[in-house]
């Protein structure tokens, strides 16, 4: 029997928190657990620690995570919260995805400064985002838009905004929702015009491979649907060889027992383009998505890459 409280690993923001918060509450609720058999502990990331340069200039996704999941395989903490996009492809050794909360709101949000539509914006306006996605995707929509790093936590970035670096940002809804800041968001982008990075609204769990008493805790609280979405998603971007250095959509839908997946890669300037469409059993959802990626990679051809990195 549990007689000391699971430590969840976490990183310090706002939004970080609110995960981490929702994780416990749900496995509170499903086990008829207090507060008290929980303990979050916060840590600081390189990724937290550098925002003046893009992620792919400092090491990918891995900085968002790295100090979280030396504690983790070392059995200082149990288990894990993450935003499911910020997790590299491929994990430190020991180490797995064990849950998914349901999955949030996938799209986009704009938030814009001199107007309130990304295509509304004055010629030669200026947006700011980190992610290479979102400025590629914006490059394809409007070529004369100048893009700019914009790193930091939620409320860091809309406070520049409203400081006037930039004429508009775009965040995850997501991310808004769950802080209750959906207000702030002049566009809901389309899916279909401006799709999402694969994983984008989903909260995962990390934990360690054979253990037991913590895996079959948070089994309780893994909701299907996510899982084989983002598998396929996460499997796609494999693939790709996906980090914050290339640009990638990509978004897998649970029908029933099928599951349909659409993605897209980018030239970092917007311009050139392909997409790709998959389908099959949710059971075969990580084959789906790296058909796939192996699929688009072929379209595309080697010349695709050159000068990405």
């Amino acid at each position: 029997m549990q007689t000391k409280p699971f430590r969840i690993g976490t990183r310090g923001s706002p939004l970080a928190l609110a995960q981490a918060h929702e994780t416990r509450d749900r496995l509170m609720e499903a086990h008829g657990f207090g507060e008290d058999m929980f303990e979050v502990v916060v840590l600081s990331t390189k990724g937290d620690r550098i925002t003046d340069r893009a992620l792919s200039e400092i090491g990918g996704k891995g900085l968002f995570t790295e100090e979280i999941e030396q504690q983790l395989t070392s059995g200082e903490l149990d288990f894990a919260v993450h935003s499911s996009k910020d997790m590299a492809t491929a994990l430190p050794d020991g180490l797995f995805l064990s849950a998914f909360l349901p999955r949030e709101d996938v799209r986009d949000a704009f938030i814009g400064r001199s107007a309130a539509r990304l295509m509304e914006l004055p010629q030669g306006a200026t947006v700011g985002s980190a992610s290479l996605r979102r400025q590629a995707l914006i490059r394809r929509l409007r070529p004369d838009i100048t893009t700019v790093i914009f790193r930091g936590q939620v409320e860091t970035r809309l406070r520049k905004l409203e400081e006037g670096h930039v004429d508009g940002t775009l965040l995850a809804y997501a991310g808004l929702k769950r802080l209750g800041k959906t207000d702030v968001a002049t566009e809901i982008l389309d899916p279909e015009e401006f799709p999402p990075a694969p994983a984008q609204g989903a909260i995962c769990v990390e934990s360690r491979i054979g253990d037991s008493r913590v895996n079959d805790l948070l089994a309780a609280i893994n909701h299907q649907p996510t899982h084989d979405a983002v598998t396929c998603e996460r499997a796609f971007l494999r693939i790709l060889d996906g980090s914050c250095r290339t640009p990638i959509a990509g978004l897998a839908r649970c029908e029933g027992d099928r599951l349909r997946f659409s993605g897209m890669i980018l030239t970092p300037d917007g311009q050139k383009f392909h997409k790709v469409e998959g389908e099959g059993a949710r059971k075969d959802a990580a084959a789906i998505g790296q058909s796939a990626g192996e699929t688009v990679l072929k379209k595309a051809g080697a010349g695709f890459f050159e000068n990405w990195r």
